[in-house]
């Protein structure tokens, strides 16, 4: 028997189980497609970009040589455009400011314009994807130590000021051409490694600098803008300006969205755990999904107890029009390519498996039995998704067989940089 057709007796068997137990698998798997999720275009060269930079400083790190690297923009669009190919449902590119084309010209990141970027708008017209952007505070001279935007320098303060301030225009011209709004985060990564006399000072010099950045009046709905949090990054240990507290605080203030990144809490915490009760206090959240291992590691995700969690919390709560869901992991020693591929398509693994979620589980809640509800949430984790999520990638027109698309472009292309 042919692969497709086994493919879809699974599917029939599946589509029965889930029906028994009040759940619409069609519209499951066409509420599933429809999510966005944005793919983060640094994965592919390390986070390193276009713009003069060659080496990532600013708390983060990249482990790893694995061969194959993206060294210009071509390559790096080259590689998107495959791994986009092997991902189902709607896909959104997510930009760095680094990863401007200065084509010999001398322009900083405080005065980059839509020019910088037209050739990532022409190739994600060209690929039927949206845009998200965040300004890049960190990988630049002008960076005083860990400081940006709290730096105690005006000149400093300045050019990071105006390099927000241009984001959030680029942003705005991402949404206008391709007609899909542009979510752009603000993360700093400003902090002390070690003791820190005065918590206050920086954290006033945040606030002014942010509030310039956000002075001009543009639209939400089209450049909705977060301020990301962290917990502490490398060489940042003891004190970080945008701490959670500081960033929620300014998000709500402000009217902004918060950005709940994985890694960027203590390693008991989860963002799951978050989500429903930020919610209530802003319009929109942005994540960057990431798989921390003890600390803000930025493994590529797999379907884990936490991933499905965030999934169902945004689904189960009717979150998806408020949420703008993001990767951020950058893996070197592994294929990048495929590093791209495993975590998208897991994302959407778990987004299909919150949409074919039984409803019963809640109701069962709702009523108070308890017993039920227990029950029923151990016998979802066995139902036949698998099933489903082969014959979804077999109506997109998607490679069940991921790993050996992968292995042929990896001998194609990426062996021979």
């Amino acid at each position: 028997m042919k692969k497709e057709d086994l493919i879809v007796r699974g599917y029939e068997y599946a589509k029965a189980v889930y029906a028994d137990m009040g759940v619409d698998v069609e519209a499951a798997m066409k509420k599933a497609d429809a999510i966005p999720v944005s793919m983060h275009c640094w994965q592919g060269d390390d986070v390193i970009g276009f713009d003069g930079s060659d080496a990532l400083t600013g708390g983060i790190q990249t482990t790893g040589n694995y061969p194959g690297r993206a060294r210009t923009a071509e390559e790096l669009r080259s590689d998107i455009a495959f791994a986009k190919s092997l991902i189902p449902g709607e896909v959104k590119l997510n930009m760095h400011a680094c990863y401007a084309e200065k084509n010999g010209k001398k322009v900083d990141r405080d005065a980059y314009t839509i020019e910088q970027f037209q050739n990532w708008v022409d190739f994600a017209k060209e690929q039927g994807m949206g845009l998200d952007f965040n300004p890049t505070y960190f990988s630049h001279p002008k960076m005083d130590g860990d400081f940006s935007l709290s730096s105690y320098d005006a000149d400093t303060r300045r050019f990071w000021i105006e390099h927000g301030k241009r984001c959030r225009e680029i942003g705005l011209e991402f949404a206008k051409q391709l007609g899909k709004p542009c979510a752009v985060n603000y993360w700093m990564p400003d902090g002390y490694k070690d003791v820190t006399a005065d918590t206050k000072k920086h954290r006033d010099l945040m606030t002014e600098s942010l509030d310039e950045v956000f002075a001009a009046d543009i639209d939400k709905k089209l450049v909705p803008c977060g301020i990301e949090s962290k917990l502490f990054g490398v060489g940042v240990e003891s004190y970080t300006v945008a701490s959670h507290e500081y960033s929620y605080g300014y998000a709500v203030k402000k009217g902004l969205a918060y950005t709940l990144d994985a890694g960027h809490f203590h390693p008991t915490e989860v963002i799951s755990a978050k989500l429903s009760a930020v919610l209530q206090f802003v319009d929109n959240v942005i994540l960057h999904v990431s798989r921390p291992v003890r600390w803000d590691s930025d493994h590529v995700i797999i379907l884990d107890d936490e991933l499905q969690k965030i999934m169902d919390e945004i689904i189960l709560n009717g979150f998806e029009s408020r949420t703008f869901i993001g990767l951020d992991y950058f893996d070197a020693s592994i294929n990048r390519v495929a590093a791209w591929a495993v975590g998208m398509r897991n994302a959407r693994k778990a987004i299909l498996n919150a949409c074919l979620a039984p409803a019963a589980i809640r109701q069962a809640e709702y009523e108070r039995d308890y017993t039920s509800r227990l029950a029923l949430q151990e016998e979802r984790k066995t139902l036949p998704f698998g099933a489903v999520w082969d014959y979804y990638c077999m109506t997109k027109g998607i490679s069940t067989d991921m790993l050996t698309d992968v292995k042929q472009y990896e001998k194609d292309v990426l062996s021979k940089r």
